[in-house]
């Protein structure tokens, strides 16, 4: 089958790998940088298991930035652009998904649209409504940075927004070409696979809200979050996973689905889904007061990636530190070998770690690592288990 995949980011370019492997995939991106990566066999984002596929495997993939190349001749196009939040509106800013729509409608209007840009709850019943599109159909991806094209091949479940034969069929053409093959298909109305998507979100930030709270708490307490954190997950109803504490929950995903999520609940009645989203906000300015208890003259923030392995520093947890510490006139230095040396929002960027470690009093650190091992005395970082 001709498939096409628009955006080359974590969620469309594993997608392209994982179809390409047994179909024609045509990626399309609007960086022509992106494609002519992806063209010379070269992964533009940070994925092992990307660049593993791309060196070894015999995948039918081509990039483009000419729309009509990548549509023409598709039988799916895949949607898989940014979906930021505005808080202007307080929604998704959902156009480059709707361009792409109206994009293949003119071009193609046989193909098949699937969504995989993460949308509001109500986004398709409106779409249709003001649109007559009927070729349109929304399934979320349940993918961590870093580790995208893995999480394709091992699914936890692939959930399709629609019951019916092309559901089921687009379905079954994600579970071919993974290496599992007993992967659980739900087949919904859209409404509820747009709910999937952000309660299972908003449930893994308030996870995490709960550890760091139970972090907090045990620092101001003068008690060992590491021990309590243990015992409690010893429970086999609550787990010992996804309970490593942090600045606060960050990346690209949660911030915006968990605010996306709340905007949801116009006119509902909550609490716990506002308490979500606050509780970041309290976990930050608490971070950054125990920093600045400390008295630093100043302070080195190692890495701004919101996590080990990833290479992404969107609404990582780390800004809202910088900032509140900015705030209060600390001066910072900034070792992140992914940023040019310079100035990164008003702070000395540098990719001397041998400098950066001996010239601040204090380093910040999100998530440890070996590199830090030297100057442990000198580290405020919250990374008790050495896990994201």
């Amino acid at each position: 089958m001709n498939i096409a995949v628009v955006g080359l980011g974590y969620v469309g370019l594993s997608n392209a790998v994982l179809l390409a492997q047994k179909h024609s995939v045509v990626a399309l991106d609007i960086s022509a940088e992106r494609v002519a990566l992806l063209n010379s066999g070269i992964c533009p984002v940070k994925d092992p298991l990307i660049d593993q596929y791309l060196e070894e495997m015999a995948l039918d993939l081509h990039a483009t930035t000419d729309s009509q190349r990548a549509y023409a001749n598709a039988g799916i196009v895949i949607v898989a652009t940014p979906t930021n939040y505005d808080p202007v509106t307080n929604q998704f800013d959902t156009s480059t998904v709707e361009a792409v729509i109206d994009d293949v409608n003119r071009t193609n209007p046989a193909a098949l649209i699937v969504i995989k840009s993460t949308i509001p709850i109500g986004f398709m019943e409106r779409l249709r409504a003001n649109t007559g599109f009927g070729n349109v159909i929304f399934s979320p991806e349940f993918l961590r940075e870093g580790h995208a094209l893995f999480d394709n091949l091992h699914p936890s479940r692939i959930v399709v927004g629609e019951r019916s034969q092309r559901a089921q069929g687009f379905a079954d053409l994600l579970r071919d070409c993974a290496l599992d093959n007993e992967v659980p298909v739900l087949l919904t109305g859209p409404g509820e696979a747009e709910a999937i998507k952000l309660f299972a979100n908003t449930y893994l930030a308030m996870r995490v809200s709960f550890f760091n709270e139970l972090d907090s708490f045990a620092l101001a307490s003068g008690l060992d979050s590491r021990q309590i954190i243990h015992g409690v997950g010893l429970d086999p109803r609550i787990g010992n996973h996804y309970n490593n504490p942090s600045f606060g929950y960050g990346g690209y995903c949660l911030p915006k689905d968990t605010r996306q999520l709340l905007a949801n609940y116009c006119n509902i009645p909550q609490n716990l889904i506002g308490a979500v989203v606050d509780a970041n906000t309290t976990r930050m300015d608490y971070m950054a007061r125990c920093i600045l208890d400390r008295r630093p003259r100043s302070v080195g923030i190692y890495r701004l990636v919101m996590k080990t392995s990833s290479d992404n520093f969107r609404s990582s947890s780390i800004h809202g530190i910088m900032e509140r510490l900015e705030a209060r006139g600390v001066a910072l230095t900034v070792y992140e070998p992914l940023l040019p040396e310079g100035k990164f929002s008003g702070s000395v960027v540098t990719h001397d770690l041998a400098s950066f470690k001996s010239d601040v009093d204090l380093i910040v650190a999100n998530r440890l690592t070996q590199d830090l091992s030297d100057v442990a005395a000198r580290v405020f970082s919250r990374d008790l288990f050495g896990a994201d």
